[in-house]
């Protein structure tokens, strides 16, 4: 069996919490993008675990956790998130077909930023899926040979030496790299592995696997924002090809979504609001990136976005996070759909910039922070939540009423 957790806005949603939550009920959770840009916050037992590249089904030791074929690795980051981990031997599994990304692939990163702002971490993400679909990447089972490996580094450096001059930085030498690498590649190479066909047996076997998305479904390189999106694909359906499991395998596929909305970085944002509002939801929200301190851009919910994630995605389901962010306001709003020019459109458009949210507003409520029970809610915040429902034509299963893994409702 195969279930999996998706973000449906841009990224920043909670999954990290949820996944947390599954975790127990799963024998693998499995990462299947992105790269050390994504930031998974889990809160348990008052401790708070910040997660960039290691699954968030990492804190229950009964879970083994995958980082699959379709992450970029940066090693050295890797190295450093494992440090507050102990006893990962059998519990962690690396890909031996993930990319490695590389120093000069942070470089390249921070200087085409300047060329063109699309908000990215620089943390070379781009530039490494670039190499990747280039066919001059570097996968982590080359580490193996690394005679091989410097060879083909020498190589490939001279191809590039044009863009030395061309972005105005130094590349790093062929020796300086490998230096690097040989530091850290004796730190992993013990969790390298074939995780598909690890996958493979796991469902042979019956085991129940959790596949986590990094980022959010309006950063996909295809159907989100684009250019201002992330390098890879956020949705469902990029997670069989950077897992290695196939579509038939997919059971459960569950959507994450704050109860208002958030984005990090540069690009359209319909419902961003540039007020006291936005601030106020930037603070108590504490809307500031796990991986990179950035504070997000805040706003209402947006219906339109919801439900076009939730259909790419094919959501059975949807996990309503941060719901008592919105506690003891008077008013509440929920984007309904866009004008666009003189047109009012109810999808969400190729080109979104200058799309302009059109509001429906909802009576606000007193308290659901801590709720644990259905009962336990404002009749205020279950009337927005029943419309949410209707809106984005999907089921709402799960409601998050506060950071604490146990501040969860589950219907």
């Amino acid at each position: 069996m195969v279930d999996m957790v998706v973000g449906i806005q841009w990224g920043d949603e909670g999954k990290g919490k949820i996944v947390d939550m599954l975790a127990r009920n799963y024998d693998f959770v499995v990462r299947s993008q992105g790269g050390h840009n994504a930031g998974h916050t889990i809160v348990t037992n008052n401790q708070k675990y910040a997660l960039h590249l290691v699954p968030s089904g990492i804190l229950d030791k009964n879970c083994k956790n995958i980082i699959g074929n379709g992450v970029v690795i940066d090693l050295e980051a890797l190295c450093i998130e494992l440090e507050q981990f102990s006893n990962l031997e059998g519990r962690l599994f690396i890909s031996d077909k993930a990319h490695i990304i590389m120093p000069y692939h942070r470089l390249i990163d921070k200087a085409r930023e300047k060329i063109q702002a699309i908000g990215t971490t620089h943390k070379g993400i781009g530039p490494s899926y670039g190499d990747k679909i280039a066919r001059s990447g570097f996968r982590i089972c080359e580490l193996k040979d690394m005679q091989a490996l410097e060879k083909k580094l020498q190589n490939y450096l001279c191809e590039i030496d044009h863009l030395q001059k061309a972005y105005g930085f130094t590349l790093p030498t062929c020796s300086e790299i490998m230096e690097t690498l040989r530091i850290h590649a004796p730190k992993i190479l013990s969790f390298v592995t074939d995780t598909t066909q690890l996958l493979w047996q796991a469902l042979d076997e019956k085991k129940k696997i959790l596949l986590e998305g990094a980022q959010g479904s309006m950063l996909d390189i295809d159907h989100g924002s684009y250019p201002f999106v992330t390098s890879s694909t956020t949705t469902a359906s990029g997670a069989c090809a950077g897992s290695g499991l196939s579509p038939k395998d997919i059971g459960k596929i569950i959507g994450i979504s704050k109860a208002y909305c958030t984005r990090v970085g540069n690009g359209p944002f319909p419902t961003q609001d540039f007020g006291e509002m936005g601030k106020y939801l930037q603070e108590k929200g504490c809307e500031f990136g796990t991986t990179t301190g950035r504070a997000r851009r805040c706003g209402w919910f947006d219906a339109v976005a919801a439900k076009y994630a939730c259909r790419i995605n094919g959501c059975n389901e949807l996990a309503l996070m941060k719901l008592d962010v919105l506690d003891g306001l008077d008013e509440i709003k929920v984007c309904v759909a866009y004008q666009k020019g003189d047109e009012v459109i109810e999808h969400v458009p190729s080109e979104l910039e200058n799309a302009r949210p059109i509001y429906k507003t909802y009576k606000g409520w007193k308290k659901t922070q801590g709720a644990r029970k259905l009962d336990q809610l404002p009749q205020e915040a279950l009337d927005y939540i029943a419309d949410l429902e209707r809106l984005i034509k999907t089921k709402i299963s799960i409601i998050s009423t506060s950071p604490e893994r146990e501040d969860t409702i589950i219907l």
